[in-house]
């Protein structure tokens, strides 16, 4: 599936659903370990974070993106 939302569609009434995002990286900002992206599509922006502690494997990942880079998360 190509996503299930769009980054404008999120609030707080998804917090316990698993959702589908796809967009462009239009920041990356690293705070001591704790990694924050706005994601944005053409609908919004929605900010993703990656600790290091809970997801080891995936911030390996994300410490290389760039802005303006496609991704898809789940």
């Amino acid at each position: 599936m190509h996503r299930t939302h769009t980054c404008g569609q999120l609030n707080a009434h998804h917090l316990s659903e698993k959702v589908t995002l796809s967009g462009w990286i239009a920041n990356r900002r690293d705070h001591g370990g704790i990694i924050f992206i706005d994601l944005r599509d053409r609908y919004g922006i929605t900010q993703l974070v990656f600790d290091p502690q809970t997801h080891e494997e995936v911030t390996k990942i994300i410490e290389s993106a760039r802005s303006e880079w496609v991704i898809k998360i789940e």
